[in-house]
């Protein structure tokens, strides 16, 4: 199948806010599927400008021992340590002002790896009817769900604490599944870091598209931000397995990287009207 990694941005889809607010933190548990990746998995050498950042960041963003009060998209956010800036880290700032541009009224929203629930309250002021933000730390589905409430959307948006999609019950659908994952592969040094790495050959999430695929409502969509610095070709393999079909929906370039968003759905058959998402046999 071919992939449409250099094509340019398609456009948008078309976009209001409502649930009582929950948390719960479950046992984080091992997906029973993972990604039949089917080859060794390859680490692109990481450049030195990688562990350059990687080593400043985590140092001095991710290591911070208090909480800070940030702005972005629009949003007031409480960014507890460890988890995620969406103020230094601009992947958050670009995905929740390409979700703040799509209709998603009346919708099921799941956004995995919430980190300060920037991307679900976005999805939740563009009208979905109720957004589930998923983080395995701790720490982050806490700050989701009280930003959520300090914005007025914990009506909408709940939070649990859980690997991926595992510990989500499996009659839960969604109509739309954000994902802001990590970029790099690599053994992550703790729990923050997890944000960053992915374990080698991207282990940590190798089943999320698996199971994106498999909870999405027919007719959903899946939107997910990569950077030029993570392995493209190897996300390109498991989401490809996992039955998707992908395109260039939006992409930034800035003097070190380039982030692309990506609109995923599952392949359909040559019979379908709309090949638009058609994956060759």
């Amino acid at each position: 199948m071919s992939t449409n990694i250099g094509a340019k941005p398609a456009p948008r889809a078309g976009s209001g806010s409502g649930a009582d607010p929950h948390f719960t933190i479950d046992a984080p548990e091992v997906a029973a599927r993972r990604a039949p990746i089917g080859y060794p998995p390859r680490n692109r050498p990481p450049r030195l400008l990688d562990r350059a950042v990687h080593f400043l960041s985590y140092k001095f963003i991710l290591s911070r021992r208090r909480t800070q009060i940030v702005h972005a998209a629009g949003m007031r956010l409480a960014v507890p340590p460890t988890v995620f800036h969406p103020r230094y880290f601009l992947t958050s700032e670009f995905f929740a002002a390409f979700v703040g541009a799509l209709d998603l009224a009346g919708k099921r929203v799941a956004d995995i790896g919430t980190g300060t629930g920037i991307l679900a309250l976005a999805a939740a002021r563009s009208g979905a009817a109720s957004v589930l933000a998923i983080d395995i730390n701790p720490r982050a589905a806490l700050a989701a769900a009280d930003n959520a409430r300090t914005g007025g959307l914990s009506g909408r948006v709940s939070s649990v604490c859980g690997d991926l999609l595992a510990s989500i019950k499996p009659v839960a659908h969604f109509d739309v599944i954000l994902s802001n994952p990590p970029f790099f592969a690599g053994e992550p040094r703790d729990l923050a870091d997890r944000a960053w790495h992915a374990g080698p050959g991207y282990r940590d999430i190798a089943a999320l598209f698996d199971q994106a695929r498999l909870r999405l409502a027919p007719d959903g969509s899946m939107y997910v931000v990569l950077s030029s610095h993570a392995d493209l070709d190897l996300f390109d393999l498991m989401i490809t397995q996992a039955g998707f079909q992908m395109r260039l929906a939006a992409e930034r370039s800035i003097v070190i990287e380039t982030m692309r968003i990506y609109e995923l759905r599952p392949c359909r058959s040559s019979k379908d009207q709309n090949d638009t998402f058609l994956c060759s046999p």
